[in-house]
């Protein structure tokens, strides 16, 4: 029996939660092509015959320039402590840049052997030479302990992926239920899916001003009933949410529920409500009790 515990790092936008999805087998981070999706880190358990995988997806790399911003850097310094292996997934249509630079330097805090995974290899075409230059790019940068071309989103890669990481892992016991998929608690989950409809269905302004609160969760054999908060910045991003005639609102919702509704394996009741509470993302109390974990990091001036 194997086992070990692998963090998932990369840029915004790299496909990192698609990723774990993918490993696992099931939705247990949100997804949206809106960058920072990601706000902690998210704990994916893979149990295979002769394995056990503990994954923890991460927030992308990035300049922190707010108060959340610098817990969501925290949380991905963090993820780098006691890991046996690290994934650095990167974007293969995107260009090299200083940040990718910078978000390298970050593997140089830890010993564990780093695998550099090549995702969205599909919007290469068939042509798949074109990442030759950037492998190299990298390869100056740190020692890889393997390179593998991946695409998340349809799967493409995955098995070579999987099996690189098992053949890394140290000889050890399995330290969840083999059931056990997540840390993340149903009410987590919930906020996370209002908050990925969010991002799906507004426009730009929206995606980083936006925090759910769930305040309210009642259960029973026939019906889950969640009350909840969406949280924005301004009034006019309230006023985007709800919609002409509260449109938008019964629209996210109703999207959300059906989701819920297959995750949960339960009739759901949805109840959503928002609230403007400005400078939420600069309030540590509010940070705090917006995840069930508390975000990681102290706060910083």
């Amino acid at each position: 029996m194997r086992s070990g515990f692998v963090s998932i790092l990369g840029r915004p936008n790299a496909g990192k939660s698609t990723l774990l999805n993918q490993l696992i087998g099931a939705k247990i981070a949100i997804v949206a092509d809106k960058p920072q999706t990601t706000r902690t880190s998210i704990q994916g358990v893979l149990t295979l015959p002769d394995a056990q995988i503990v994954f923890l997806d991460t927030p992308g790399i990035h300049k922190a320039d707010s108060l959340i911003n610098r817990r969501m850097m925290d949380t991905v310094r963090a993820a780098l402590d006691e890991r046996d292996l690290l994934l650095f997934l990167v974007d293969v249509s995107r260009k090299f840049g200083v940040e990718d630079q910078h978000a390298v330097d970050l593997l140089k805090r830890t010993n564990a052997p780093a695998l550099l995974v090549l995702n969205k290899t599909d919007l290469l075409g068939k042509d798949k030479r074109a990442m030759l230059p950037l492998i190299e790019q990298y390869r100056t940068l740190h020692e890889f302990a393997e390179y593998l071309p991946l695409c998340a989103r349809t799967a493409e890669g995955l098995d070579a992926l999987r099996n690189a990481i098992v053949e890394r892992l140290p000889e050890g016991p399995a330290y969840f239920p083999p059931d056990h998929i997540t840390d993340q608690p149903e009410r987590f989950l919930a906020a996370e899916l209002i908050r990925e409809k969010i991002l799906a269905e507004t426009r730009e302004e929206i995606p980083h001003a936006v925090a759910v609160w769930v305040d309210r969760w009642e259960e029973t054999p026939r019906l889950i009933r969640i009350y909840a908060t969406i949280h924005v910045e301004r009034a006019s991003q309230k006023g985007i949410i709800i919609g002409a005639q509260g449109g938008m609102l019964k629209r996210i919702g109703t999207l959300a529920r059906q989701e819920m509704e297959g995750l949960f394996a339960h009739k759901v009741y949805l109840d959503l409500h928002v609230k403007v509470q400005p400078g939420w993302r600069e309030t540590p109390a509010f940070l705090a009790a917006l995840d069930w974990r508390t975000m990681a990091g102290k706060d910083e001036n």
